[in-house]
């Protein structure tokens, strides 16, 4: 059995290693059009099909207060029609001719795609520069679409607990950065957001010196990249959009949030400390030891946590580390009934407390940093996943740093992660949220504090 296991795992990394070359191989042409667009082109010839993206440099971050949830609401609104194309006309076509296309919007960018035959690239051409530009805003859509968004609100956020929770402590842990506002808008802003707002904000940011467009899939480059010039070159530039300044100030102490639910099933618990961006190099000792932590049912809290101390259903970490700004690193369980949450939280910060004190083992390192390799290049199988990847990064700090990727990762000591465990799993960095069953419910109402999931997405 033995003998078996250790072929199995060398087999798994002789095939992980030829992927990893695989990946750096991949060769991205990248150029900026005059006007300012960021073109990046992947040529993938593995079917006959491409994926087209458009992304802004716009999100939730870049909201004023009273006005949030415009980036979202805008997303919604650039399936709306122009003079060209009546509502809902994009999809249509999209659709008679094979493809999909869809949108979604983050706190530091807004995406849009498009999937289709490689012989239908011209398609993206003729419709993406037209919504950039000309776009209707009509008001009767916009009141339609307004309905339609606060609909998408009561349903992910305000009828699910824990989606209320996670939205209370990201306001909770971000006072002055927006980060600790919702992507897709309080209720009351979004209520009161008017055409005359849209349209403010759709000639500040839909412009193509603040978008990127990324295309991976079958085509010819040299055939490809004079079409997309063609199409956007003639688009003017736009004016600079408003840098965001805003820094959050360092926590000083630890912050609680408590929600009682009616509709709530079993306690859940989270905490959330502040944690870098992916341009600090303790991006990459963080990232492994989010696997560390929860990389699956052999991690440390679901090993630990789930199985051996039987306190919760569930356990697990996120980390934000695609973003603009510094974000979070976050801790979550789900207790098991009958269980007192306040021993399930004392078993997650036990678990940060070993990564503080005992190195981890040469063993479970590696294990880690392959987990993370196998599923970075695995992802890369998928022509979608590959633009989503390259998109993401070049609209937050450029794509170069998702080149940097499986280095910084490979690199990583197991000194190096209980420093960054000592620097910033610490209780005065930390956000508390604490779901508790029974009471009134308060769904709908308008959050105190709190976060909220990464993306909110697409046209209905």
């Amino acid at each position: 059995m033995k003998r078996t296991g250790w072929v199995a795992a060398g087999l798994f990394l002789l095939v992980l290693l030829a992927q990893g070359a695989y990946a750096r191989d991949l060769e991205v042409f990248e150029t900026t059009l005059d006007n300012g667009l960021k073109v990046l082109l992947l040529e993938e010839r593995k079917a006959p099909v491409l994926t087209f993206h458009v992304w802004y440099r716009v999100g939730s971050r870049n909201e004023q207060p009273g006005h949030t949830g415009l980036a979202h609401f805008m997303e919604h609104m650039m399936f709306k029609g122009t003079p060209q194309m009546g509502a809902q006309a994009f999809s249509q076509v999209i659709r008679r001719n094979g493809g999909r296309d869809n949108a979604f919007t983050s706190q530091d960018y807004t995406g849009y795609f498009v999937t289709l035959a490689a012989d239908r690239a011209y398609l993206p051409l003729e419709l993406e520069p037209d919504r950039m530009v000309n776009l209707l805003l009509n008001p009767d859509e916009v009141e339609r679409e307004r309905s339609v968004v606060m609909e998408e609100r009561r349903l992910r956020t305000d009828d699910d607990p824990t989606s209320s929770l996670w939205e209370k402590v990201q306001a909770t842990a971000f006072t002055v950065h927006p980060y600790g506002n919702p992507v897709i808008g309080w209720m009351e802003d979004i209520r009161k957001l008017n055409r005359g707002d849209l349209e403010a904000f759709y000639k500040t940011y839909y412009a193509p010196n603040n978008a990127v467009v990324v295309v991976v899939g079958d085509f010819n480059r040299a055939e490809l990249l004079p079409k997309i010039q063609k199409a956007f070159g003639a688009i003017p530039r736009g004016p600079a959009p408003p840098p965001v300044r805003i820094v959050e100030p360092p926590q000083n102490g630890e912050r609680r949030v408590t929600l009682t639910r009616e509709d709530a099933k079993l306690p859940f618990i989270m905490a959330v400390y502040h944690a870098p961006n992916l341009t600090d190099a303790d991006s990459y000792p963080l990232e492994v030891l989010e696997v560390i932590l929860a990389g699956g049912k052999s991690a440390r809290l679901h090993r630990n946590v789930v199985y051996e101390k039987q306190l919760a259903l569930s356990a697990g970490a996120y980390y934000s580390r695609v973003s603009a700004d510094p974000q979070a690193f976050a801790l979550y369980a789900s207790s098991l009934p009958g269980k007192k949450v306040e021993e399930l939280e004392q078993a997650l910060y036990a678990e940060v407390e070993r990564l503080k004190t005992e190195l981890v083992s040469p063993r479970e390192l590696e294990k880690a940093k392959n987990q993370i390799q196998a599923s970075f290049v695995f992802s890369q199988d998928s022509i979608f996943s590959l633009a989503q990847q390259l998109a993401a990064y070049e609209t937050v700090a450029g794509w170069p740093h998702w080149k940097a990727y499986l280095p910084g990762i490979r690199a990583v000591t197991a000194e190096d992660v209980q420093r960054v465990a000592k620097k910033y799993l610490t209780t005065e960095n930390r956000t508390v949220g604490v779901l508790i069953p029974g009471g009134p419910a308060t769904g709908g109402e308008e959050p105190a504090s709190g976060p909220q999931p990464k993306t909110e997405g697409a046209k209905p």
